[in-house]
């Protein structure tokens, strides 16, 4: 009878998806536990286990969670004074429930931000005494709801651009560059124990990272409390190389701070940035979207390949960092798939659409045997 309950309630899973795995096999978690946390972004419809695969994989495989978007202000508090936790509040209940490293993302971003944060009903500017109370409102009610079960908090998001200038968003026309100081005080304020990041994307750019490890100095001067930078690692084929990426896990190492990967993805599509501007539309989409049926051997081989190189890079770097994290679970679910052109199908993450580990994971897997 045992047996029988087994095969009925695997046979709408996936082979190897369906959570009948023993807890001895080797894993993703396992294989990397004595180097840094892995992580992965969790949407709200992940978080509900509407989809027991997705679970399955991340359970398994992962033991850091971040969310995608419900921790976000515009999801967070869409009206001012109006707090929304329910999805934060099961977000952070998975995580407590499965044992998980948890990240808050994020407090202070310029995007996914409600209007009225920054600016009256008429759509003036805030004054400045107004915008640091509502930042202090936003953050103190925030962190403080999960003081103690948040291990840490990306308290700055996308805040400088790469040639080390500020981005020109409401907080800095507002407060200038004092923002993110605040913004730091306030975290540390709500949660003492709690850890603090600034995460960004680019971060390999020369100019940025001068800017990011001088705030880094600052902040330290200043007495405030930053444990880590999070790198976003959404990167592609040929850019940025592994050089350049590795100069800036030293230069923030050497600035006194951890280093997390974060938002970690890998796009296998050519980049429209890089790319000539065909005049043909339909050659252009077709250039720019060549693999709708999947991936090519030889395209997936050079991928996993530079996936691979990407992770022992890591791993050697494993005393510097404290987690990598990937943007999104499966291949079907990234965001990668409709950006920066809509209707494009990529293969950028650790699990394809049919919920199996890419060769490289395997790999990995296997080296810790």
């Amino acid at each position: 009878m045992k047996k029988l309950l087994s095969i009925i309630l695997c046979s709408t899973a996936l082979l190897g998806a369906c959570g009948t795995h023993k807890a001895s096999e080797p894993t993703l978690k396992s294989a990397l536990a004595d180097k840094f946390y892995i992580g992965t972004a969790l949407n709200s419809w992940q978080v509900a286990g509407r989809d027991s695969n997705i679970t399955d994989i991340v359970t398994r495989h992962f033991n850091a969670i971040v969310a995608e978007n419900c921790m976000k202000s515009e999801s967070l508090q869409p009206r001012e004074g109006e707090f929304r936790f329910r999805q934060a509040d099961e977000f952070v209940a998975f995580g407590e429930r499965h044992g998980m490293h948890i990240t808050g993302h994020c407090l202070i971003w310029h995007s996914q931000l409600p209007r009225w944060f920054c600016t009256d009903e008429e759509g003036n500017n805030v004054s400045p005494e107004l915008l640091r109370q509502r930042m202090k409102t936003h953050i103190s009610t925030v962190v403080g709801r999960y003081k103690g079960r948040v291990k840490g908090w990306d308290v700055v998001n996308e805040a400088i651009m790469e040639d080390g200038s500020y981005r020109k968003s409401k907080f800095y026309e507002i407060l200038g560059e004092e923002f993110i100081p605040l913004a730091f005080q306030y975290a540390h304020e709500a949660d003492p124990e709690a850890e603090l990041y600034y995460n960004d994307y680019n971060m390999f750019h020369a100019g940025k990272r001068e800017a990011v490890c001088r705030l880094v100095r600052q902040l330290k001067e200043r007495g405030l409390r930053i444990d880590a930078v999070g790198m976003q690692g959404h990167i592609d084929m040929q850019y940025p190389s592994l050089e350049e990426f590795e100069a800036s896990i030293n230069a923030y190492a050497d600035a006194g701070v951890k280093v997390m990967i974060t938002e970690f993805d890998m796009s296998a599509l050519p980049s429209p940035w890089q790319s000539a501007n065909l005049s043909d539309t339909l050659s252009y989409e077709q250039r720019m979207n060549p693999y709708v049926d999947g991936l090519p051997d030889s395209i997936s081989a050079q991928w996993n390949a530079r996936m691979m190189e990407y992770m022992q890079l890591f791993i050697r770097h494993a005393d510097d960092i404290t987690r990598v994290t990937t943007w999104g679970v499966t291949d079907g679910n990234s965001w990668k798939n409709g950006f920066p052109i809509r209707g494009r199908t990529d293969y950028p993450l650790f699990f394809d659409r049919q919920y199996r580990p890419k060769p490289f994971v395997e790999e990995l897997i296997k080296s810790k045997k």
